[in-house]
């Protein structure tokens, strides 16, 4: 069966998670807070933190195998970025760090998983915030570039495929990771100014990468969030086209074209939102520019133009509100999750084509998954059969795509294991195998294969063609 695939041979059928959101391990080796860790820390009454997460730490052998037996080709997951540079600021590495990833690459490798990996996924180092100001200041894009080169030149001999900053486009929304300075205007030109710096320091990762390890692919990876017109009026058509173009486009033109689109700085001009941008900068975007494009996509909107004097939400994942461009408004014709994410398989496809239509480069799945209250059963089972659905609808839309031209280079479903969610602790479980924990007691942390975990399994074995 697997030789009648779409698939070519190559592809990569994976699965991903975060450092932070994994690991666990909070300070063990030697490892600093981030500020990733510090948000976490503020609910810890409620929800998990990252103190223990999975404990991904020290259970890394067993999850490593458990990924064997669902076959997995590849793993997408991170490095966290306080296990080799504790505060941001050290001038030499942390050898405990190092070691830790040293062994974890050389574990994929004993059962022939390619490591994906993302270097930054939303784990700065609180000291870079607390000295410098995070990435309002030029002197992080440094910081991040020594980090980047102890990566290339640490794991590089086992690493081929590298990813610069998760979501970026997303992070910069994510007031609680980010810390944008002051309030209204001065915020929202804090916010573009930090924005601007990661585009900085993406591109000259990928120029770095490409000179250390010329064999290596590496690009960044975005959440793509795509809106549908909410009617035919030709005012929602515009604000739908308007909520990609600011919200989306604009990232993938500055990594793929190395430059920002005109209609984005217009409207950053507009506001008196630009930051500064200089002729070093443009050519450092310019010479910076991926090999090609990682994406992580859950949910689509529908957008409907929006009044000039509304209330502004620039932030919001599920309903922002841009005056005089757009605001997001319920989807009525698709279902949506508990958490109110719209569930979307053939708007899967329709980016795939987007994305390959615009740009022509090699694309890669990055995340895709479902977030639910998963339950274990009376039997010991936790029966997910709704996300056993998710991945065969929206595997099925990507091999659609695939058989007409689109080329995918690997999918990785969003996550391998249950982690802790950026927003909702262990409440909200995405894996593919449970984590036995509950928020405030982590138990024995014991590993149950659920339902989709078979689903999937066989789905690979068959090369995307046992869709059920």
């Amino acid at each position: 069966m697997a030789s009648e695939s779409v698939f070519p041979p190559a592809f990569l059928w994976g699965a991903s998670t975060s450092a932070f959101q994994v690991e666990g391990g909070l300070t063990a080796g030697g490892k600093g807070l981030s500020v990733a860790d510090v948000a976490a820390r503020a609910k810890a009454d409620v929800y998990a933190d990252t103190s223990v997460a999975a404990n991904f730490y020290e259970l890394y052998p067993e999850d490593i195998a458990l990924m064997a037996e669902l076959g997995l080709q590849s793993y997408r997951m991170s490095i966290n970025w306080t296990r080799i540079y504790p505060h941001g600021t050290e001038q030499e590495p942390n050898s405990e760090g190092l070691a830790f990833y040293n062994r974890v690459f050389d574990e994929l490798a004993r059962y022939g998983i390619e490591p994906i990996v993302t270097l930054y996924h939303f784990d700065l180092p609180l000291g870079l915030h607390e000295d410098l100001g995070g990435w309002e200041s030029r002197a992080t894009i440094e910081h991040f570039i020594r980090y980047a080169r102890t990566c290339f030149e640490h794991f590089g001999d086992r690493v081929k495929w590298w990813l610069t900053i998760n979501e970026q486009n997303l992070l910069a929304r994510k007031d609680k990771i980010m810390h944008p300075q002051g309030e209204g205007d001065e915020r929202e030109r804090s916010r573009h100014r930090m924005n601007h710096h990661m585009f900085l320091a993406n591109a000259r990762a990928v120029s770095l990468c490409h000179e250390l390890l010329p064999d290596a692919r590496i690009a960044p990876t975005i959440a793509w969030l795509p809106s549908y017109p909410a009617t035919a009026h030709p005012d929602d058509v515009r604000a739908a086209r308007d909520a990609d173009d600011l919200y989306n486009y604009y990232a993938t033109d500055v990594y793929v074209r190395g430059a920002y689109p005109e209609r984005y700085l217009f409207w950053l001009r507009e506001h008196g939102w630009e930051p500064e941008i200089t002729a070093e900068d443009e050519a450092v975007l310019k010479a910076g520019t991926c090999d090609f494009l990682g994406f992580n996509y859950y949910v689509t909107f529908a957008a409907e133009r929006c009044p000039p004097d509304a209330p502004a939400d620039y932030t919001a994942i599920l309903a922002l509100v841009v005056p005089g461009r757009f605001r997001y408004v319920p989807n009525p014709f698709l279902e949506a999750t508990e958490y109110g994410w719209q569930i979307d398989p053939v708007g899967f496809r329709t980016s795939l084509f987007d994305l390959w239509e615009r740009y022509r480069l090699p694309l890669m799945i990055t995340e895709n998954g479902i977030g639910t209250a998963d339950v274990v059963s009376e039997d010991g089972a936790v029966h997910d059969d709704y996300r056993s659905l998710y991945l065969r609808d929206h595997i099925r839309e990507m091999r659609q795509a695939v058989a007409e031209g689109v080329e995918v280079l690997s999918y990785n479903m969003w996550s391998f294991i249950d982690i802790v969610s950026s927003s909702s602790g262990f409440s909200k479980r995405y894996g593919l195998v449970y984590v036995d924990r509950d928020e405030l007691d982590a138990k024995q942390l014991r590993r149950i294969r659920k339902d989709s975990f078979e689903t999937y399994r066989r789905i690979i074995a068959s090369n995307g063609e046992d869709l059920g």
